[in-house]
């Protein structure tokens, strides 16, 4: 369920549904997974016509994902597999002839399985996927999540290899994505860029709190985990040494036991946060200290597009195009991190002109308007 429309995939198909709706009429079908997804619907009505979802409670979802031991699909496959959705999915196409359909995710590719006619399907597809669990798996340190992140890995790419690959469109959000996926030999492969809020994600006048060293996500998700505990105990004692009055802020719902237990004097764990361009504006530096994931991070346009600079790993930005000292310093080692961000602790002239061209660069190339239109032209391109 596309709402509330604070992260990642509920985030992007959100603002598209705002954009396109101007013009077009939507509809959607969806999977609600909580009592509370459901409640959302209201919210969404303004945006289509028609919105129709199956609900998938939790305990269902954790007997498929065990049932799918004894098959080759991945697990997040079997996470979201449903009758009753595929029931419903071929009854609204039997009874309506649409001009596009919109797939977002690898999890609900699934559902088009008996589909032959793929002319007016787009898949959109987040991240590449087995590169994501490539990741993972790599960075890894506990056992039995590394040889569950290696099965997911396999079963991912034969699943690109395989399945996805029979889509006429498949949409990544970054160019790094793409050329992994071309390595895969699917050759259909264009992007569709993460979008930013620019009426909400914009250069605030209220200062900004000296030292406060800002970290966003959904703080359940493993590679936001991974990154906050990497930082803290990688990086953060560099940082501390030379700049004793810094302050790391971890904002962002759900945080797990493992989050929690980073808090400190100089460590603070907020959890949900309803306004997050309140909290970038108090931040003197983000950080996006990834080393799993793929994709365009948002933590990373929010900041920008609000002229904050980022010290970042290169997951998640290749696709943004910046030039040098343009929004986002990138760090390539803890020690590099660490340097990076120091330096713009320090500098405040070099931090301000850093986010200020970061911002002008994002603005202009990454509103969802823009985004949106260039999902409409993907469609018309697979018409003629």
């Amino acid at each position: 369920m596309p709402y509330p429309p604070f992260r990642g995939d509920k985030l992007k198909i959100y603002h598209l549904a705002k954009e396109l709706s101007k013009k077009h009429e939507l509809h959607l079908i969806t999977i609600a997974e909580t009592v509370e997804d459901i409640s959302y619907v209201e919210n969404l009505k303004p945006y289509f016509k028609k919105i129709d979802f199956i609900y998938l409670p939790k305990y269902k979802s954790i007997i498929n994902t065990v049932c799918g031991v004894f098959n080759s699909d991945p697990f997040q496959l079997n996470y979201f597999r449903s009758r009753e959705f595929q029931k419903l999915l071929d009854k609204k196409l039997s009874e309506n002839e649409f001009d596009g359909i919109h797939v977002q995710h690898i999890r609900m590719s699934q559902f088009f399985r008996k589909n032959t006619d793929f002319k007016r399907v787009i898949l959109d597809l987040p991240d590449a996927f087995s590169l994501y669990w490539k990741r993972r798996s790599n960075n890894s340190t506990n056992t039995l999540n590394k040889v569950f992140e290696k099965i997911e890995y396999k079963r991912v790419k034969k699943l690109e290899i395989d399945f996805v690959s029979q889509f006429k469109k498949v949409l990544v959000c970054s160019l790094e994505d793409q050329l992994y996926l071309e390595s895969l030999g699917l050759n259909q492969v264009d992007i569709l860029e993460n979008g930013v809020d620019t009426t909400m994600f914009k250069p605030s006048e209220a200062p900004y709190i000296p030292y406060r060293i800002l970290f966003t996500g959904n703080m359940d998700y493993a590679p936001n985990v991974d990154a906050v505990v990497y930082f803290t105990a990688e990086i953060w004692p560099k940082i501390r040494k030379e700049v004793p009055h810094a302050k790391f802020i971890i904002a962002g719902q759900r945080p797990v036991a493992k989050v929690l237990a980073l808090q400190s004097d100089s460590v603070e764990v907020t959890g949900f946060i309803e306004d997050l361009s309140k909290e970038y504006a108090k931040a003197h530096v983000v950080v996006s200290p990834l080393r799993i994931g793929a994709g365009t991070q948002n933590k990373v346009l929010e900041a920008l597009a609000m002229n904050i600079p980022v010290v970042t790993t290169n997951v998640g930005y290749t696709g943004l195009k910046l030039k040098r000292d343009e929004g986002a310093l990138v760090s390539l080692s803890a020690n590099e991190f660490a340097d990076n961000t120091i330096k713009l602790l320090k500098d405040p002239d070099f931090r301000d002109s850093v986010g200020y061209k970061g911002g002008e660069s994002i603005r202009s190339r990454f509103g969802w308007s823009g985004i949106a239109q260039k999902l409409e032209n993907y469609f018309i391109e697979l018409k003629h």
